[in-house]
């Protein structure tokens, strides 16, 4: 039998021409006209003309089906994407709605806007603030360096043979100091001191440790709070000196008074850290024969201890560090003044800075063993 591709079929079978094989194999027959499809007119043609153009049109027409539903799919991904984040798609932005020569461009404000010159404002005075920021970080840490070059200076006391000459030495260098913390009342006139207090906080503890330092040395006492503010208190001309000396000519004058006062939170850590101070103090002084000081230290030492105790988690963070570098030097302490008590008389007194150096570590050791 003759093979018929399909297409040939489906065209034959539409057109209403049945084609007839005959048994050799030789293609089809005649076409009865009785056959023929109704209406195709009266002329004959051809069956297999007929049935090639038909399917000619068939195949045209299913071409232009698939190309407008490739053209439908895409109408259809394309308003999906714009209208939300799917799989495989993305939200189209608003301006790439508009040609690229049409998109909206927005409006030059205006620089004498309300809005601008208010921000105008906030600018500067941010700018103002942080500048002041900084004059008061250098400040203190000018504060914290004399401070610091005060307590090395005191610490000689204990070698140096004349005790006078260091202390007014050492109440100089704490004049100078406070000329410091005068420019600093100077920077926070009209300004919250709050606002600033992390910049100033560390040089007011290292003078806290200065001054109560040198009080220690003179009375052998802890100063208070108040009398260290009382130092902190100047009285300035227009100019911004300090008038020590107040002439006759002062009266008519306009003079300025300045202060500036330690917070509770600078005196008890800078109280904290005059600790460690006297406890290098006494061992110093032991190391130099002297065999009295190490007991006033040990008993001013412990009342520190006790009135920190008191106030426990209840203070500052910072507080509760300090308090066990307080015990530490509590602990050397009590050592020197044990190992004096009971071994004073078998040691000499130029062994005695050995013997307390090696008993000070010791109780370190131990506690990094704990």
């Amino acid at each position: 039998m003759q093979y018929v591709p399909a297409s040939r079929r489906r065209a034959e079978r539409d057109s209403g021409i049945v084609a007839r094989v005959q048994p050799g194999g030789c293609g089809p027959a005649r076409v009865s006209p009785a056959l023929r499809r109704p209406g195709a007119g009266g002329a004959a043609t051809s069956p297999r003309g007929g049935a090639m153009r038909r399917s000619e049109d068939h195949a045209r027409s299913r071409d232009q089906n698939a190309l407008g539903l490739k053209s439908s799919q895409k109408l259809v991904s394309g308003g999906r994407q714009s209208a939300g984040p799917g799989p495989g798609g993305f939200r189209k932005r608003k301006h790439d709605n508009f040609p690229h020569g049409q998109r909206r461009e927005g409006k030059d404000v205006s620089a004498s806007s309300p809005v601008m010159l208010a921000f105008k404002s906030f600018q500067q005075e941010l700018d103002a603030r942080h500048d002041k920021y900084e004059r008061l970080v250098k400040l203190s840490r000018d504060i914290t360096v004399e401070s610091k070059r005060t307590i090395f200076l005191l610490h000689r006391i204990t070698s140096a043979p004349d005790m006078e000459e260091i202390l007014t030495e050492s109440e100089v260098k704490l004049d100078g100091v406070r000329q410091k913390i005068l420019q600093v009342a100077q920077e926070l006139s009209g300004e919250d001191m709050h606002q600033f207090h992390r910049a100033i906080t560390t040089g007011l503890q290292e003078y806290v440790e200065a001054v109560s330092f040198q009080h220690f040395i003179k009375t052998r006492s802890l100063i208070s709070m108040d009398e260290i503010n009382k130092e902190l208190v100047f009285t300035t001309e227009d100019s911004g000196k300090e008038n020590k000396t107040p002439s006759l000519d002062a009266q008519d004058k306009h003079l300025v008074t300045w202060k500036l006062k330690v917070t509770p939170v600078d005196y008890l850590l800078g109280v904290a850290d005059l600790t460690g101070e006297l406890m290098r103090m006494c061992i110093n002084s032991v190391g130099n024969g002297d065999i009295d000081t190490p007991f006033e230290v040990s008993q001013f030492l412990r009342q520190v201890y006790d009135g920190f105790s008191f106030i426990g988690n209840t203070g500052p963070y910072e507080v509760s560090k300090k308090l066990y570098t307080l015990k530490q030097s509590l602990a050397k302490v009590e050592n020197a003044c044990y190992a004096l008590k009971v071994r004073g008389s078998e040691i000499p007194k130029h062994m005695l800075a050995d013997v307390f150096s090696v008993k000070t570590e010791m109780p370190d050791q131990e506690e990094g063993i704990s």
